[in-house]
């Protein structure tokens, strides 16, 4: 491992050599991105995979002095999803840590993401949040994969669809954390959204079709959360109460005495 070791150094340093501004002579940018794009791929078959993400993060320096931006995301994004298997691997292992690979995946996703939108392509970079949130939901992190599930789906905002995806991972995380306020007030987000932004037929307020899946799921969940938080009369929300004032037992039997024949029968 040590021979391997020095064998990267000496070449990393040889191609970083080929950056340095000489009199009288430009450096070669392109070529030293080349190579370090060459030496992440040999790096990583030989499961050298944080060299790798090293080697990955020189070649997206590389592509941003060349101005190349799709370039460096990728080179970025690579480098994130490396970093992102090392640290997979420490935790599989149950080896103690400082978590400076998970670290360095957040920051490279975080550039990348930020690279995208710049380009603007918030699909690329709301599938870069998505991809972080869910290696961090598996982590057990909940609290940071909030943060980029919600970023998704500020993303996805022209894609209501994919939009309330975003928001029902958000909703589950919240969940699992125990944070039930927090969990209705996103299904109650998502309700509105699928009822505003849904497919309707014509002469028809009720959307088809998934939006339709979405509000029946979400009414649902909204129900049972209502019923283990019980907030007071004083504090229930407007929307809230008309959810619950559908699903009053009064309101059962109401309709079941309209449903009765007489006693005549």
């Amino acid at each position: 491992m040590a021979t391997a070791d020095g064998d990267f150094l000496l070449r990393y340093r040889a191609v970083s050599s080929k950056l340095k501004k000489r009199f009288l002579r430009k450096p070669n940018v392109a070529e030293a991105s080349e190579q370090f794009g060459q030496l992440a791929k040999e790096l990583k078959q030989q499961d050298c995979l944080q060299y790798s993400g090293f080697c990955n993060l020189a070649m997206a320096r590389c592509e941003q002095t060349l101005f190349n931006a799709p370039g460096e995301a990728m080179a970025l994004t690579e480098a994130a999803r490396l970093f992102l298997q090392e640290e997979q691997g420490t935790q599989c292992l149950q080896c103690p840590s400082f978590e400076e690979h998970l670290q360095a995946a957040i920051n490279c996703f975080s550039f990348a993401i930020k690279v995208y939108i710049e380009l603007n392509q918030p699909v690329m970079a709301a599938s870069l949040c998505l991809e972080l949130g869910n290696a961090l939901k598996e982590m057990n992190k909940l609290g940071e994969a909030v943060v980029y599930f919600q970023r998704a789906a500020e993303l996805q905002s022209q894609v209501p669809i994919e939009c309330l995806l975003s928001l029902g991972y958000v909703a589950s995380c919240k969940i699992m954390t125990r944070d039930y306020d927090g969990a209705l007030a996103v299904f109650t987000e998502m309700q509105l959204l699928a009822q505003d932004k849904g497919l309707h037929t014509s002469g028809s307020n009720t959307p088809v079709g998934a939006f339709l899946d979405v509000i029946v799921k979400c009414e649902v969940s909204r129900v049972l959360l209502l019923m283990l938080l019980q907030p007071p009369p004083q504090k229930l929300l407007p929307e809230h109460a008309q959810t619950l004032e559908k699903y009053d037992w009064e309101s059962f039997d109401n309709h079941s005495h309209d449903g009765l024949p007489g006693k005549g029968y």
